[in-house]
Parts: structure tokens; sequence; C-alpha cells
């Protein structure tokens, strides 16, 4: 105690009144730092270097940390013991103030704010900056509950499903890659989209493809009656193989790129025109009329466009299976490329990732709070008209109720 005096009236007479924020920090330090002192001293049976019968234990020199808080960074001594540990009762593991101060990193973080904006933001709060290392580990804490996320049962059955990729670059064995970032949405049979599950992997590949729907199914994923997306073979072989008895339904967005690349840039805007006609009409029956009729009016302008029309029919026509409400919204994979936009948002201003766990972690957490609000808002497609899928016999022996 006598030590403390000490200090404190050295810290008086160090500082005059024109520095208050400074001596506030200093006296708080001084303070705390003397009360893990006595908290140890009780814990050891002794004073430093007294001895003591009472004695049951040794100090055995201090660790370091920093303590962000209100009146700034405070540099804290904790002492250690020779046997067993030693954590100040005060100082939780993250004490509230603390952890406040990690959420809203944290928040920043999966908002795609930028490790310097968030160096920035921490300041004006009066704290000491953080590095690029240490948001990375402050924000590691997502880890457990993006995890958790990830490898949810699905136990309700699932309509329609979306499927796409997007590619962040990541540092890994010492040179940056692109890797492959897929994520799943569907749409239950009430009408509500869910996010079904997100992965990163070295390559597009079709085996991770495979790999990656085989853990959907193990994880409860049925009842899946059409799946979109673009035509990338292995996704399609993927499909095929693991989502037995589900039509693809190839997204008609990426054929129309497609067909661009064969048509003169004169043409282009007449070409696209006359595709787009065959999804303006209102039934399977003038649907399937109409793609005759315009790969007839291609055949001798734009043989190559006619092919690839032919070639793609059964795949591009598979939504006039489905009720014609639903149409627009299962035909292309416009829902999840609106996710996709936004991940590729966030993971632009990230920039390089230093790992891979660094990118499930961003976009996990992001894709968290979109089904959340997913969950909580409106039907994507209402109950009446999800009826006749509701009704229809094909749901694997499953029983869907609305």
């Amino acid at each position: 105690m006598a030590n403390l005096r000490m200090a404190a009236k050295r810290l008086l007479d160090k500082h005059e009144l024109d520095a208050p924020d400074d001596f506030l920090r200093e006296m708080m330090e001084l303070f705390i730092n003397g009360l893990m002192q006595a908290e140890v001293s009780t814990l050891v049976g002794a004073e430093p270097y007294e001895r003591a019968a009472t004695r049951t234990n040794w100090r055995n020199g201090t660790r370091r940390r920093q303590w962000d808080t209100r009146v700034g960074s405070l540099e804290l001594a904790i002492p250690k013991v020779r046997e067993g540990t030693y954590f100040p009762s005060f100082l939780e593991p993250r004490l509230r103030s603390e952890r406040a101060m990690l959420s809203v990193i944290q928040e920043a973080y999966v908002a795609g704010v930028s490790t310097r904006k968030v160096d920035r933001l921490v300041r004006s709060l009066g704290i000491d900056g953080v590095s690029k290392s240490q948001v990375s580990r402050i924000c590691s804490e997502l880890d457990e509950m993006v995890e958790a996320w990830r490898h949810r049962p699905l136990d309700e059955p699932i309509a329609y499903m979306w499927l796409d990729a997007t590619f962040p670059k990541v540092r890994e064995n010492g040179r940056v890659t692109s890797m492959g970032a897929v994520v799943a949405v569907g749409v239950t049979y009430d009408g509500h989209r869910r996010i079904l599950g997100i992965d990163v992997g070295a390559t597009e590949s079709g085996e991770f493809w495979t790999l990656f729907l085989r853990s959907l199914i193990a994880r409860g994923l049925s009842g899946v009656r059409l799946v979109t997306s673009d035509a990338h073979e292995g996704l399609k072989g993927a499909i095929a193989t693991v989502l037995v008895g589900a039509s693809w339904q190839r997204c008609r967005v990426h054929f129309m790129r497609n067909v661009l690349g064969h048509v003169n840039r004169s043409d282009s805007d007449m070409v696209m025109a006359l595709v787009r006609t065959i999804f303006a009409q209102a039934t399977p029956e003038a649907t399937h009329a109409q793609f005759d009729t315009v790969v007839g009016a291609l055949s001798n302008s734009h043989p190559r466009v006619a092919e690839m029309l032919m070639q793609a029919e059964p795949d591009l026509l598979a939504f006039t299976a489905f009720p014609p409400d639903h149409w627009k919204k299962i035909w292309s994979t416009n829902p999840l490329e609106r996710l996709i936009r936004e991940i590729k948002r966030r993971i632009d201003v990230v920039g390089i990732f230093p790992n891979r766990p660094a990118v499930t972690r961003l976009i996990g957490a992001l894709l968290m709070e979109q089904d959340d609000e997913w969950v909580a808002g409106r039907r994507y497609l209402s109950s009446s008209s999800m009826a006749p899928l509701v009704e229809a016999p094909s749901l694997e022996d499953k029983e869907v109720t609305l």
C-alpha cells in the first residue's frame, strides 16, 4: 500500500492539469495494477518478498495486456503465479465494455469496412488503433458461430434451389490465388427463401461441387424439384449425380450472355429481343411454340444461335413444368446474383484474404444475417402459388405441409 501511495505521489508531481486525459488514464493504470497486486497477495497468502507461514504460492513475474476502456488503452501488468493461474476478478475474459468494442469491430468487418477505416473508428473512441492481425484475431471469435450455422440441419424440404459462385483472392502457400466460394439458396414449400450453405475451395471443379451438394444432403436437404444454375459442366454433372430426380434449369441470363458472343454487335439488339419473346408467353404450350418460331426465324440469319437454342431447349425451358407465377423467379439465377453482388462488394474492400477461414468467416457472417432477414420477412413465393407443388406426389415420400 505504501508503494502505491508513493507511485501516486510521483504521478501527481509529474503531471500538470493541462493534460487531464493522460493523467486520468495513467491514474487508472496505477490503480488497476495496484488492485491486481492486492488480489495476488491474497491468493498467494503473502505480500511481495514477505516470509509468512500463510504463504501457499509464489509470484512469477507479469504478463502484459492492453485493456481498451472509455478513458483510453490501459497497459496492464497482470501478475503470474508459479503454481496455477491468476486472472483479475474484475476483468472478465471479455469485460462488457471490451466486448462492446469488439462487436463494433466485428460488425465493421462483416459490413466490409477496410482495416484502415476500422482503425480510425477505434481511435475515435479513444482507443489505440488495431492492426490487421488484431482485427483478424478479434473476428475469429465469429468462427464458432459461423461454423455452427454452416453445419445446422436442413429440416425443411426445399422446392427450388439456386447455385452460384464468386472468386475471392486468398493468400495460400506463399502466393495469391482465386478461390471458389460457392453458395446455395433455396425456397421452402411454404414460400420462404433460405440460405442453404456456403463453402470455399481451391477450384470450382465438378468434384468440389459434388462434395458440396453431398454435404447439403447429409445435413438433410430434400424435396428439391428444380435447380437453377449456369452451364458449368462440373456443376451440371454434380447436380445430375447428387440431386437425382431434380430438374435442371439453365440460367437464361447466362445463356443470353453466351449468345451475345456469337452475334455481331449491330445485330445483338435484334437477336436478344427475338429470343426474349420466348420468355414472354403465358403458358407452357405458347412458350414451346414461340421457341420453335424463334429457332426458325434465326436459322438463316444466325444459324449458330439457332443451333445453340436447339441444343439448350430442354434445360432452357425446364421452368415451364412449374407454376407460371414462379417462372420469372426460377428461370435465372438473378435471386442469387443479387446476393453474390453484395458478397463481392464486401470482399472487394478486403482485397486479399489471409487464408480460407477468413473468407468463410466474412461470407458466412453476411449470409447468416441475410438468412435471418429472409426468415423474418415476407414470403418469396405465396403459399397459394406453392400449393400445386405441395400437392404433387414426387416429394421423396416426405410429408410437406404449409
